[in-house]
């Protein structure tokens, strides 16, 4: 199958987990609890941990010797790259996290609900492109093979579901109706499948960028759980399930990628 096909139909999969999330809307009457919001931040923080070193980190400096690169120079570079591209975002692109009454980026008059979709949209972007790459590459020649990608499709859509609704449900909290609610949290999903297919639309036509893609996507992930996921998991007096969810969160994808991928 093509490698783009491979890679719209993977992070067509994390939407849909991103939608049903949003779906619990619809079941829950009331917003979720500071604790289990704890919990689901640092679950995706864990898995968006061990997702940049076995599926993304690991396989680029796998991939780079056999293309005549330096084993760690495009891993070293592209997470950087991906970082300062995620930095650069965060400046430019005004956006409100849950946890804040200030909005963050350039002054604008967005509504209140526009910016909490855009700060999550922040996070599917390295998301997307991290699963798009991995199905990408599985359909050509690389280490990386098509249960590899599988595994992390799933990982990311383990933690997309918890991600859906925590943007949902703080909506209907404000007011917000629930069929708004659930199509803006839902909406912050849909930038995944565009960020996997121009990835591999980026790097497909030149074979020596995929490390740097990979690493790219890494160093873009690992930015968002640093500068918000794993602070936000420690909202509170006490971090206790902050960090056992970020715990078991690396532990199950860590395991997905080494026993199914």
């Amino acid at each position: 199958m093509s490698p783009l096909i491979l890679a719209l139909l993977g992070t067509t999969f994390t939407f849909l987990a991103t939608a049903l999330g949003a779906a619990t809307v619809f079941i829950f009457k009331k917003d979720i609890t500071p604790s289990l919001h704890r919990a689901f931040l640092g679950f995706a923080a864990g898995v968006m941990i061990a997702a940049s070193i076995w599926s993304l980190l690991i396989p680029a400096m796998e991939m780079a010797p056999e293309q005549g690169q330096s084993e760690w120079l495009p891993a070293a570079g592209g997470l950087i790259l991906g970082a300062a591209f995620l930095l650069l975002l965060d400046r430019l692109l005004p956006h409100l996290h849950l946890s804040s009454e200030k909005p963050e980026g350039p002054v604008s008059s967005f509504r209140r609900t526009t910016l909490l979709v855009l700060a999550v949209t922040l996070h599917n972007i390295p998301e997307g492109l991290a699963v798009g790459l991995a199905f990408g590459l599985a359909g050509g020649s690389s280490p990386m093979s098509l249960s590899g990608a599988l595994a992390l499709s799933l990982g990311m859509a383990l933690q997309n579901f918890p991600e859906g609704a925590a943007i949902s449900l703080p909506l209907k909290k404000e007011g917000v109706s629930n069929g708004k609610s659930f199509f803006y949290g839902a909406l912050s999903g849909v930038v995944e499948p565009l960020a996997g297919v121009t990835g591999v639309l980026l790097a497909g036509g030149i074979s020596s960028l995929m490390p740097w893609m990979l690493a790219f996507a890494a160093g873009a992930m690992l930015y968002v759980v640093v500068e918000e996921m794993i602070p936000e998991a420690h909202l509170g007096e006490h971090s206790h399930l902050g960090t056992l969810s970020v715990l078991a969160g690396f532990l199950v994808m860590m395991i997905l990628d080494t026993a199914i991928g």
